[in-house]
């Protein structure tokens, strides 16, 4: 799965055209390297989104095409 597209299905970022912007910025990193928004993820992976307040670090624990909004945590862990 693209990480726009895992982005927007797990409700970290709103939209997907959000989460193609903050790729293109170089915003997103997975495991470490600054990825473009067609970059496929997989389970396991350690995705770093660099926000203006802070960052966000989580590790991909399952994907999925679609997911009801209460189980949209589920999909990600977060790393301290």
């Amino acid at each position: 799965m693209r990480i726009d597209k895992f982005l927007k299905v797990s409700r970290i970022l709103k939209r997907r055209t959000v989460a193609q912007e903050a790729a293109a910025a170089g915003k997103i990193t997975v495991n470490g390297r600054e990825v473009k928004p067609a970059h496929r993820v997989k389970v396991g992976d350690v995705v770093e989104l660099q926000f203006s307040s802070g960052a966000l670090r989580f590790r991909i624990l399952e994907l999925r095409e679609t997911v009801k909004k209460e189980d949209a945590a589920s999909l990600y862990e977060v790393i301290a």
